[in-house]
């Protein structure tokens, strides 16, 4: 009987390590290691189509650009910007937003702009 009862502690033991293990994760605040939430951008002649236009709330987000056109693009919102993109090319911008607010954003070559690569992202 007491050959069974060993049996049976040791079968728990990865089970409880596994719990003990979790508890000072959970405990640390997974939010504060997660990664920036990414949004995807999709830049070409002459426009901008995001995978989402707003944000539910003030922090970082990661916009990933990708130019599908035929000609150099960047993209820029609150004060940051890729560099200059190469046709089928993609860039990571990482962005922090302290506030709520409408945040514009648009590419910088010349006249691309004003031909329709602008828009405005909402943080809530």
């Amino acid at each position: 009987m007491k050959h069974l009862g060993i049996r049976a502690a040791f079968a728990l033991v990865p089970f409880t390590i596994a719990a003990v293990g979790l508890i000072p994760v959970a405990a640390a605040g997974m939010d504060s290691h997660a990664a920036a939430p990414t949004i995807q951008v999709k830049g070409g002649e002459f426009f901008f189509r995001l995978s989402t236009k707003s944000a539910a709330k003030p922090g970082k987000l990661t916009f990933v650009f990708k130019n599908i056109g035929h000609v150099l693009h960047d993209f820029k919102i609150n004060g940051k910007k890729t560099p200059l993109i190469a046709p089928g090319k993609t860039a990571k911008l990482v962005v922090s937003f302290t506030k709520k607010g409408k945040y514009p954003y648009l590419c910088t070559v010349p006249g691309h702009a004003q031909a329709g690569m602008k828009g405005t992202f909402t943080v809530r």
